[in-house]
């Protein structure tokens, strides 16, 4: 596999030094994202997101010496490791990016990390890869993640059903790294909370019939099925299965399960779930939410606002660096995400730019309330979610 320099060949050659990289006229932003696969309902509007951020920047002349930022996009599949791998690929040899925003999906993004962006020595910030191996994937350096570790969200939503009464459930999830990883952060949580799995069980994606993993979540009983997979393929089947079958009348959700396409089809036959996706109560996301609406975007959909923070997290990094080459930024990330500094909002960009550009420090908050932790990731927060009158709302955080 070539290494970042030689993959970029002339372009790395003339940009050589600092100096040079901070006056070329074009910096290239990978967007790479599942529009094919088991969350492509909701991709568009996280590909919108971080495309938002690259705009605001691009169009403010203030970064690099005035450079314009484009967004290149490819397709992560979700669920596919060898196409991610070479989609990310392209991204480098072919389209010679200078940043990577994404993937999304937990599997494909630690098999982009390790064969694409440490060997090629690429920055990339996911907006949702959200799997507990990816805090101990050896990175460089390299990569970061705008939304927190399932081993969080697991507790979270623990937390929520032993609140509510719901003492004892079935487990269903699909069957890759995030699935696994958030099924065991969520038993180990709820188990220790007083609460009783009684059969933690995956299921395989793009099946037409789910009535024997149904049948068998349903023998093993619980007060509700907990269903921690993706809201366009396997987790909906088996949901589907059991409203058809009456196995489950209380259902408890993921992320991977929060979106519009949902209750598009389910409706009011889920009344009352529970669910959690990162989210939180801030001045930046509601100012993100207006931002996006303007823009025709739905900036309430789910990681919507994690990629924004993903692409301004590597823009700004890069305006610190004073370079838009990944081996002179990456360490720049944290600084610009965290404290002390000037906060920085959605839509305060430009200003961020100007601050950085004048020797200050910004502390970028950005439409989630950034705020990284060792090793690179969200310390993050969880918006719980429920169904009413035929429509997701968020009823709380966490």
């Amino acid at each position: 596999m070539k290494k970042f320099l030689t993959a970029t060949a002339a372009g790395a050659l003339m940009a050589g030094t600092a100096f040079a990289a901070s006056h070329s006229n074009e910096i290239k932003m990978g967007i790479i994202l599942g529009f094919t696969g088991p969350i492509e309902s909701i991709t568009p509007s996280m590909a919108a997101g971080a495309e938002m951020a690259i705009k605001e920047v691009s169009d403010s002349g203030k970064l690099l010496g005035g450079a314009t930022v484009t967004a290149v996009r490819a397709d992560s599949t979700c669920v596919d490791s060898a196409a991610a791998t070479a989609a990310a690929e392209r991204l480098i040899t072919s389209d010679g990016i200078s940043a990577m925003m994404g993937p999304d999906c937990s599997g494909v993004t630690g098999a982009v990390l390790a064969n694409v962006s440490v060997p090629n020595g690429m920055v990339m910030i996911s907006p949702s890869a959200t799997s507990p191996a990816l805090s101990v994937a050896e990175d460089n350096g390299l990569f970061f993640r705008t939304a927190p570790s399932d081993a969080r969200q697991g507790a979270v939503l623990a937390e929520i059903m032993i609140e509510k009464g719901i003492t004892s459930a079935a487990v269903t999830y699909t069957n890759n790294d995030y699935g696994k990883g958030f099924a065991d952060a969520f038993q180990a949580a709820y188990e220790a909370a007083g609460g009783s799995v009684t059969l933690s069980a995956p299921h395989e994606d793009g099946k037409a019939d789910y009535s024997a993993e149904v049948g068998a979540l349903a023998s093993a009983g619980g007060d509700a099925l907990v269903v921690l997979g993706y809201v366009d393929q396997g987790g909906a089947g088996v949901i589907q299965g059991a409203l058809d079958t009456g196995a489950f009348d209380m259902f408890a959700m993921g992320d991977g399960m929060i979106g519009n396409s949902l209750t598009d089809r389910f409706g009011d036959d889920i009344a009352g779930m529970i669910g959690t996706a990162p989210g939180s109560d801030n001045a930046g996301a509601a100012m993100f939410a207006d931002m996006a609406s303007a823009a025709g975007i739905d900036g309430t959909s789910v990681y919507a606002g994690e990629s924004y923070d993903a692409a301004a997290l590597m823009l700004l990094a890069m305006a610190a660096a004073g370079s838009k080459e990944p081996g002179d930024y990456a360490s720049h990330v944290f600084h610009v995400a965290n404290a002390p500094g000037e906060p920085i909002l959605p839509g305060e960009l430009g200003k961020a730019l100007d601050i950085i550009a004048g020797g200050g420090d910004v502390d970028y908050q950005g439409a989630t309330g950034v705020e990284l932790v060792e090793p690179g990731e969200a310390a993050g927060s969880y918006a719980e979610y429920t169904v009413e009158g035929g429509a997701l709302k968020v009823v709380g955080y966490r």
